[in-house]
C-alpha cells in the first residue's frame, strides 16, 4: 500500500457483488419463471403460488434481521460466505422436493439465507466507497438483478425444457459455490487488503470515517429509535412489495393477458424488460453522484433523484387501457428501470446517514420492513386474482395492483422526506 497512483481495485469489489447479486437473483426467480410448469405438476392456485412467494418474504424479513446484525458482527466477508453457502444448498434442494409442503419448507430456508446478499453488499459498498462513489457502485452491483431477469430465463427455460425443471434448480444452484472461491481470494476490507495503493486507500476514505475493524456493531433496538431508521424503514416497506409483484407475477401476467408461451421464447418479453431495467439501475445510481460531483449536497441530491425515479413509475397506471403488449411491456420497463434506480439510491441513503458498523443492521431493519410489506402484498394479490379469475376477468385484477404500484414510490418519497428532511448523518 505504498503507491501513490490510484488504483481500482474497489470496481473489483464491485464487480464481485454485481455478480452475486446476479446469482441471488437467478435463484430465487426460478419459481415465477417456471410457475406454468409447477402450478400444472402440483395443482396450484393462485392462492397456493402467493403462499408460496409469502413463505419466501416472510423468511427473507427475519432473514434480513438476523443476517444485518450477524453481518455488522463478524464482518461482510465471513457474513455474504454464510449466506451464499446456505442460499445455495437450499435451491438445489428445490429440484429434490416431492409435495407442495417441501417446496415450502425449502422456499423458506432460501429466503432466510438470500437476505444476506444486500447488507453484506452495501457494507462492502461502504467499506470501500467514498460517498460521492457509493450511489453508483450500488446502482451497478444492484443491477445484477436485472441481469439475472435477462440471462435467467434463457438459462431457466433451456435447462426446464432439455433437462427437466429438477435439474434447472440444481445447476443454478450450484453457480453460488463457484463464486465464493472468487470471492475468498479476491476480498478484504481496505486496511487489510495488500492490492491497493495509498492513493486509493485515502480516495476511499475523504470523505467518512476509516474502518472501525474493532469497534461493536449498534444494537438494533437502538437503531429504533433513530427517525432516520424509520425513513429508511417506511421507503422499503412501501416500494420492495412492488418489484417483489413485478418478480413473480410478470411471467403470469404475460402469459394470461396476452397468451405469451413464455417457454417456446425463452421468456423474451422478461428479457427486454430487464435489459430496460439495467440502464434504470445503473443510471440512477449514476445521477445522485453526478449532482453531487457537480456540488450539490449529499441529501438534495438524493433526494431530487429519488423524487424523479417515483415520478416514472406513475405512467403504469396507464397499462389498463392497452392492447398492445409491447406498449405494455414499454410501460412495465420503465416502471421496472424506476424501481431500480429508487433502490440503488435507497440504499445509499443507508451509508450516507449511518456509520460503516450500523450500516447492515440498518439495511437489515429496512430490508424486513420491505419483506414484511412483501409477505403482505401477496395475500391481495393472490386473493384478488383467484377472484377475478372465477368471474372470468383476472384482467381487472392485475390493472388494480398495476394502479397501487403508480402510487406507492410517490407516498414513500412522501414518509421519507417527513423523518428525515435532510438526512443528517446519525452519531452514535
Amino acid at each position: 500500500m505504498n503507491s501513490t497512483t490510484l488504483s481500482n481495485y474497489r470496481w473489483r469489489v464491485c464487480a464481485l457483488l454485481f455478480v452475486a447479486t446476479t446469482i441471488n437473483y437467478i435463484d430465487r426467480q426460478i419459481l415465477g419463471l417456471l410457475k406454468t410448469d409447477l402450478s400444472t405438476e402440483f395443482g396450484w392456485s393462485e392462492k397456493d403460488y402467493s403462499n408460496l412467494v409469502m413463505a419466501f418474504s416472510a423468511s427473507y424479513a427475519i432473514g434480513l434481521l438476523f443476517f444485518g446484525a450477524l453481518v455488522d458482527k463478524i464482518g461482510s466477508k465471513l457474513g455474504y460466505t454464510v449466506s451464499v453457502v446456505v442460499w445455495s444448498l437450499s435451491a438445489m434442494a428445490h429440484g429434490l422436493v416431492r409435495t407442495t409442503l417441501g417446496f415450502g419448507i425449502v422456499r423458506s430456508v432460501l429466503g432466510i439465507s438470500e437476505a444476506g446478499n444486500f447488507p453484506a453488499a452495501i457494507k462492502a459498498t461502504a467499506e470501500w466507497f467514498p460517498k460521492k462513489e457509493r450511489a453508483l457502485a450500488t446502482g451497478i452491483f444492484n443491477s445484477g438483478s436485472n441481469i439475472a431477469a435477462v440471462v435467467g430465463p434463457l438459462m431457466v427455460y433451456w435447462l426446464a425444457t432439455n433437462h427437466g425443471w429438477r435439474n434447472a434448480f440444481v445447476w443454478t444452484g450450484a453457480i453460488g459455490f463457484i463464486w465464493l472461491i472468487f470471492w475468498w481470494v479476491l476480498y478484504e476490507v481496505p486496511s487489510r487488503h495488500k492490492k491497493i495503493s495509498k492513493a486509493e486507500f485515502d480516495h476511499i476514505h475523504s470523505d467518512q470515517e476509516v474502518e472501525e475493524v474493532k469497534s461493536k456493531p449498534v444494537k438494533w433496538l437502538k437503531l429504533l429509535g433513530i427517525r432516520q431508521t424509520w425513513a429508511f424503514v417506511f421507503g422499503k416497506l412501501l416500494t420492495d412489495p412492488v418489484w417483489w409483484f413485478f418478480l413473480f407475477w410478470l411471467p403470469g401476467y404475460l402469459e394470461s393477458i396476452f397468451h405469451i408461451n413464455m417457454k417456446s421464447n425463452l421468456g423474451l418479453p422478461i428479457i427486454i424488460i430487464y435489459s430496460i431495467t439495467s440502464f434504470g439501475s445503473i443510471g440512477g445510481g449514476w445521477l445522485s453522484s453526478h449532482l453531487i460531483k457537480s456540488g450539490w449536497p449529499v441529501f438534495k441530491a438524493r433526494k431530487v433523484s429519488m423524487l424523479i425515479f417515483a415520478l416514472c413509475v406513475v405512467p403504469i397506471i396507464f397499462i389498463q387501457y392497452s392492447n398492445n403488449v409491447w406498449l405494455a411491456i414499454a410501460l412495465i420497463s420503465l416502471a421496472t428501470a424506476a424501481h431500480q434506480a429508487w433502490s440503488a439510491t435507497i440504499f445509499t441513503t443507508a451509508s450516507d446517514m449511518f456509520p460503516k458498523r450500523a450500516v447492515s443492521s440498518v439495511v437489515g431493519i429496512g430490508g424486513m420492513a420491505g419483506s414484511i410489506g412483501g409477505t403482505l402484498f401477496p395475500i391481495v394479490i393472490g386473493t384478488m386474482l383467484n377472484h377475478y379469475q372465477l368471474i372470468g376477468n383476472i384482467g381487472v385484477g392485475y390493472n388494480i395492483l398495476f394502479s397501487i404500484c403508480a402510487v406507492a414510490y410517490l407516498l414513500a418519497w412522501g414518509v421519507m422526506h417527513l423523518f428525515a428532511p435532510k438526512m443528517e448523518r446519525v452519531e452514535l
